[in-house]
């Protein structure tokens, strides 16, 4: 056994094991399994064409030598990224801990109590800045959110302007040109009128619903929000601002001002840059809007004991209800990136973040001061961090990149400098020896900061913010070690247990994929470096690209969306720009399955798609004669299909390649979602089954961690006809020959946690990739075997066999008065996180237990569900005293005084003797959804507070 192959460490059973359990579902081989469950005309002829798998040593030495072709210079670029200061205590325990990263969404509020507290701090820290009164769980960048805010502001548009069809939205030319770029993207589609102008000139004309200003501009100028803001609301036009968040410790929060909504991004909140990612966006907005927000909201409720709880609030606006009703796509939060930038928050507290304020400001103040006692003129009149200096950009340059410093170069004439937390008084001196040096002045040095207020004092903040305890308790390194861990404590990760997740694929995230994203050489890279100071992740990123491309059988890959529901938007923006380049600009039906996750329709409707739902079948696959007739009644439409491949039940669906001809024939493209792509990987491919595109989900397929909720990654792969149109960047070229405008911010998305999804795929190779996918299906079928006889299979292929994941139908138990949240409540009792509920069926569960989870584990896991399964036979629905509507049981009721139940408290604590050995206990009841709906409080408000609502 060569116990350096990383495959025998990602790969959870053993050799022995896998005899039993070929045994136990009746396969002599996994051949012979792979044959009775893929359809052979779809299967690969040949091997995948990648790299020999690396160990993990050879790995760790080649990622490290890689990191160091990345050139670190002191940047001063700006444009929304800044070299930040993450707290050592941040990263070791929250950053490099599998307690946070490995964590699942907090669906199963009961065993997320901690992430959920991490994530209504956050969400404090953003309405107590912002000055708004609603603020989410966080999206994916600052450019997404300014285009949800836009997306917002014209569905909440009054009646009369719906009526009169006003759809123009301004947008300030002083806002970041990502942002700009994205916001082009996301309006054509949905009939929004982009207007770009100067926000001092604006005339406030009745054709716009909405507007959008930048606070402080792209160039570091601070311009009149208050003015322009009350100037709107006199013309009954809302207002976004997208504000940096450090200075809205020096300015005044927007929500003063009467703002609509505020975005931006938390990066600068100890973040790395990460070459762009990920990051932390936040969404604020005002609570008359709860129900058009995008995203996720966490918050207060209480359990059945009437005891404080938290959980996600508002989950009927996810897009699986709503699908092409949705006022967005977005199914994600950055949860692990918000947890990290709402720490550094508690960490340092109003004080600390009002003396990295004051120090930045007052570095740039001197600066400025300097350059111009140096006789350079420097244009900002009001300022936080930016300055704008006249000189001769090519000779700043060169002298800089000499002195490895990185600026921003607006124009030949115009030098942006924007300071960060980093900056110290020696960094000044050396940038004010460059200019210097390139305008043949004398340099003045730098011996102390002043104290020079730069802001407009009409915008000096004056409202207070972080005055709640947790942003002022726990400041030295020991209480906020010690408060982390407590918050840990109350989540279940996979660090603990298997989490069979289907559709969601839970699978190892290994440390040797994990650790490059500690390193300096990685983190501190600038999205808008230049691109021969990024050499290393240029090779990790196009190799990926590569890697990528051939495992689903395309032509190319873009990197840049930054979740599985933006790859999908990706993806279809690019089939409709290769209509529109042909003539067809009147292609806009997009077919999609009534098994279909929420956000393909969703998805397709921002991209300006008419949905036509096709049926299933009594076997839940697609009618193929449905799917043909519509195909047909609108040929002379037809934009696309959207399809799940295998299917969302969990099968491999033998009409796939006529469903893609029908298509094809029709004149449309095919769109595949790669949810399941893990069940492909080394067998088949999107392109083999037909598919002309597909988004893959980095954060399922490819091991980058979920984070509890994110980070994600969804890079769209093409074939060839559409490589053309992949997305572009305004500031570093990127994309096809005739690249659709922006969908995320950075150039190549998320690039710092793509380093793990490179590093899965080199250390697994073609042989492991492959082994990954046979055994995630045997696993999956070994668990379908096991439960044969307590809970009924709803769907399986030709042969009777499960693909990688399957749904087991809870349905019947409502003859004893059990339902399917009842079950996912009491598999807390013996220590495991629910498989899915009731999607894509409602009253089921989808269990997915990746390759990663051995035979022990898997036996632990259906030993669990048989024991319910018999617990749901001893109960009547007149019965509901029970171990499964009381559950899940906590330590507190255990360890109460009064025992009141029906059954023994062992019973209701360690229902198997496993259990004991390793017991989970949920630190709330049963959380009340309806009570926090109706009372919503998103905000850690006192505790009185939360009682009398």
């Amino acid at each position: 056994m060569n116990t350096n192959a990383f495959a025998l460490r990602h790969i959870g059973p053993r050799e022995n094991d896998i005899k039993e359990m070929l045994q136990t579902i009746g396969a002599e081989s996994i051949e012979q399994l792979i044959y009775e469950t893929i359809p052979s005309n779809i299967r690969l002829e040949k091997d995948l064409g990648l790299d020999e798998a690396m160990t993990e040593y050879e790995y760790s030495t080649h990622i490290n030598n890689l990191s160091k072709l990345n050139k670190t210079y002191k940047t001063y670029i700006g444009l929304g990224y800044h070299p930040t200061i993450l707290p050592a205590v941040i990263q070791r325990n929250i950053l490099e801990n599998p307690g946070w990263y490995t964590a699942y969404t907090p669906y199963q509020a009961e065993i997320a109590q901690g992430r959920l507290e991490a994530l209504l701090n956050f969400q404090t820290m953003i309405t107590d800045l912002t000055g708004m009164e609603l603020a989410n769980a966080s999206l994916l960048d600052e450019s997404t959110a300014a285009a949800e805010a836009m997306s917002l502001l014209f569905a909440v548009r009054e009646r009369a302007q719906k009526k009169e069809n006003v759809n123009k939205f301004f947008v300030s030319d002083a806002v970041l040109p990502q942002t700009i770029s994205v916001l082009k993207t996301r309006a054509l589609p949905i009939g929004i009128d982009l207007v770009i102008g100067d926000e001092n000139t604006f005339d406030f004309s009745s054709e716009y619903f909405g507007a959008i200003v930048q606070y402080p501009g792209k160039n570091g100028q601070i311009t009149d929000i208050k003015t322009f803001i009350a100037k709107a609301n006199e013309n009954n036009i809302k207002v976004a601002v997208a504000a940096d968040i450090l200075s809205l410790i020096k300015l005044e929060a927007p929500g003063q001002f009467g703002a609509d909504v505020v975005v931006g991004t938390t990066q600068r909140f100890g973040i790395p840059m990460g070459y762009g990612g990920p990051h932390a966006a936040y969404f604020a907005t005002k609570e008359a809007y709860k129900r058009d927000i995008p995203g996720r909201i966490i918050g207060v409720t209480k359990d059945a004991n009437d005891n404080r709880a938290l959980r996600m609030a508002l989950q009927t606006r996810e897009q699986h209800i709503k699908r092409d009703r949705a006022t967005s796509n977005i199914c994600t939060a950055q949860v692990l990136l918000a947890v990290m930038a709402g720490m550094y928050a508690v960490y340092h507290g109003p004080k600390g973040l009002t003396f990295i304020a004051n120090k930045v400001h007052n570095s740039a103040s001197t600066l400025a001061s300097t350059l111009s006692k140096m006789g350079l003129e420097q244009t900002n009149t009001s300022f936080f961090d930016t300055l704008q200096v006249k000189a001769n950009a090519a000779k700043v340059k060169e002298v800089a990149e000499n002195n490895e410093v990185n600026f921003y170069y607006q124009d030949d004439n115009t030098v942006l400098i924007s300071i960060n937390e980093t900056t110290s008084i020696s960094d000044l001196n050396e940038i004010v020896k460059i200019f210097a040096e390139a305008e043949n002045k004398k340099a003045i040095e730098i011996s102390e900061l002043s104290e020079t207020n730069n802001i407009d004092t009409t915008l000096n903040r004056t409202s207070d913010f972080l005055t709640l305890d947790v942003f002022n308790s726990y400041h030295s390194e020991t209480e906020l070690m010690r408060y982390i861990k407590k918050l840990e404590r109350k989540d279940l990760a996979l660090n603990h247990s298997m989490i069979s997740l289907g559709s969601c694929t839970m699978k190892l995230n290994a440390a040797s994929e994990m650790l490059p994203l500690s390193q300096t050489n990685w983190g501190s890279i600038h999205p808008f470096a230049p691109i021969d100071q990024t050499e290393g992740y240029q090779k990790v990123l196009k190799a990926l690209e590569d890697q990528l491309t051939e495992i689903t059988g395309f032509a190319a890959t873009s990197l840049q969306p930054n979740s599985g529901a933006q790859g999908e938007y990706a993806g279809l923006m690019v089939i409709k720009a290769y209509h529109e380049s042909r003539g067809d600009h009147h292609r806009n039906i997009c077919l999609i399955p009534s098994s279909a996750h929420g956000t393909n329709p969703a998805s397709a409707v921002m991209a300006g798609m008419k949905v036509v739902v096709t049926k299933a079948d009594d076997n839940g696959n697609i009618d193929v004669e449905d799917l043909r007739n519509k195909a047909e009644l609108h040929s002379d439409n037809l934009a696309a299909l959207m399809v799940t491949y295998p299917s969302t039940h969990g099968v491999y669906e033998s009409a796939i390649k006529d469903i893609t001809k029908i298509i094809h024939d029709n004149g449309g493209q095919v769109y595949m979602d790669g949810a399941n792509m893990n069940a492909q990987v080394g067998l088949t491919n999107p392109g083999n089954i037909g598919a002309d595109v597909c988004h893959l989900n980095l954060h399922k397929t490819f091991a980058i961690p979920h984070g509890g909720g994110g980070p994600g990654v969804g890079p769209i792969c093409v074939a060839k006809q559409l490589a053309p149109f992949l997305p572009g960047n305004p500031i570093i070229k990127t994309g096809g020959d005739n690249a659709i405008t922006a969908i995320s911010a950075a150039p190549f998305g998320s690039s710092l946690v793509c380093l793990i999804s490179y590093g899965y795929i080199k250390m697994l190779g073609t042989e492991g990739l492959r082994a990954s996918t046979e055994i995630a299906i045997l696993n999956a079928n070994y668990i379908k075997h096991r439960l044969q006889g307590a809970f009924e299979t709803l769907y399986s292929g030709e042969r009777g066999r499960a693909a990688h994941e399957m749904i087991i139908d809870c349905r019947p138990f409502k003859t004893n008065g059990i339902e399917v949240t009842d079950i996912a409540k009491r598999l807390m009792d013996y220590g495991f996180h629910s498989p899915t509920v009731s999607f894509p069926v409602a009253g089921t569960m989808m269990i997915e237990p990746t390759e990663s989870e051995s035979k022990a584990e898997m036996d632990r896991f259906c030993d669990a569900m048989i024991s319910i399964r018999k617990e749901i036979d001893a109960v009547t629905k007149e019965d509901e005293n029970n171990p499964l509507k009381n559950a899940p049981h906590t330590l507190d009721m255990l360890t109460s005084d009064e025992w009141l139940l029906p059954y023994s408290r062992e019973k209701a604590a360690y229902p198997l003797e496993y259990v004991k050995e390793n017991k989970f206990w949920p630190s709330v009841r049963r959380v009340n959804d309806a009570y926090g709906d109706r009372n919503l409080i998103c905000t850690c408000a006192p505790i009185e507070e939360y009682m009398e609502a």
